[in-house]
């Protein structure tokens, strides 16, 4: 097991107000998860993580198992939905919990039930003029706001958010490519953010490595963080934020935006972003490629990686 700690001396000398007084400890617990679930590797995975009420932790492959489920202490349980889902978001409506997904290589976003049937699928809207055709869509991330309004980040085709509202009907696409800001170079991952005064998206602009605010109209706001090392996907749980950047880290902002805790920090630039590194250059504690995660009940951090052969990881809070 290996202990990553963190100071936060930086944090104190940006946000004076912030509460933060001592040192985050993570414990990485790399026998966590089952290393062949169902008697077979996890393989390929370029995609996302979330976790039900019951602590169930869903993981995203590129192989026909599709979505693999993990019990709370990491055993396999099952498979379900198609594969190739790029990133995941769990709410719940009407008393069951649901999975809105994206699907870049079929041009889709989708909305899933936990047994796997597709509710409804969002193909380009040719209103929005923005693509030369439907192919050109390849959406890497959805969110939905508290009126039922669906944001779906087109991080790897035109590099617009689309909104729509909950009859799925297209309202606008806002942002578009460049690196300046109120710009995207790649839009690849997305929340809706209710810790503020008011809510807000928040918007990993992947390769311009920063992650900022839009409001709901689709207007910039602000950087909240720049200088990342490509953020890939962000997930809210109560007032923290879990950053996972491909280039071999994970990093955990408060509502702020200030920088609480850093995980997994690979200091090996070869073996970031790496999909085809090996088993054997893996080292425990350290990440090569996460491209997505989850804070669960407890605080620990549960994160993914684009690899070819799939890998996990969980962040043990200590307490």
């Amino acid at each position: 097991m290996k202990l990553i700690t963190t100071s936060l001396l930086g944090i104190l000398a940006l946000f004076t107000a912030s509460t933060f007084a001592a040192e985050l400890k993570y414990e990485s617990i790399p026998t966590f998860f089952d290393k062949t679930p169902g008697d077979q590797i996890q393989g390929p995975s370029h995609g996302g993580l979330v976790i039900d009420k019951a602590g169930n932790i869903y993981v995203t492959t590129d192989t026909p198992r599709g979505i693999l489920v993990f019990s709370p202490e990491g055993k396999f349980q099952r498979s379900f939905g198609p594969s190739s889902i790029h990133a995941l978001e769990m709410r719940e409506e009407d008393g069951a919990e649901v999975i809105y997904a994206a699907r870049p290589s079929a041009h889709e976003a989708i909305k899933l039930k936990l047994d796997g049937t597709i509710e409804w699928s969002i193909k380009y809207p040719a209103d929005a003029n923005t693509c030369k055709n439907a192919n050109g869509f390849n959406p890497c991330a959805v969110t939905v706001g508290t009126d039922g309004s669906i944001y779906i980040a087109d991080g790897y085709g035109s590099n617009y958010i689309y909104k729509f509202d909950k009859e799925r009907k297209f309202v606008k696409a806002f942002g578009g490519p460049g690196k300046e800001e109120g710009k995207f170079n790649t839009c690849h991952g997305i929340a809706f953010d209710t810790r503020g005064e008011k809510p807000l998206l928040f918007v990993c602009n992947r390769n311009n490595n920063r992650v900022e605010y839009w409001d709901l109209d689709g207007n910039f706001v602000r950087v909240i963080q720049k200088d990342l090392r490509m953020p890939a996907a962000v997930h809210i749980r109560g007032e923290q934020a879990l950053i996972p950047e491909l280039q071999g880290r994970a990093t955990l902002l408060d509502k702020t935006g200030a920088i609480i805790v850093q995980v997994g920090d690979n200091p090996n630039e070869k073996q970031r972003a790496n999909y085809g590194l090996k088993q054997d250059q893996w080292a425990d504690g350290i990440t090569n490629s996460p491209h997505g995660g989850s804070i669960d009940k407890d605080g620990n951090l549960i994160i993914t990686e684009w690899s070819q052969f799939g890998h996990l990881h969980k962040f043990l809070l200590k307490k």
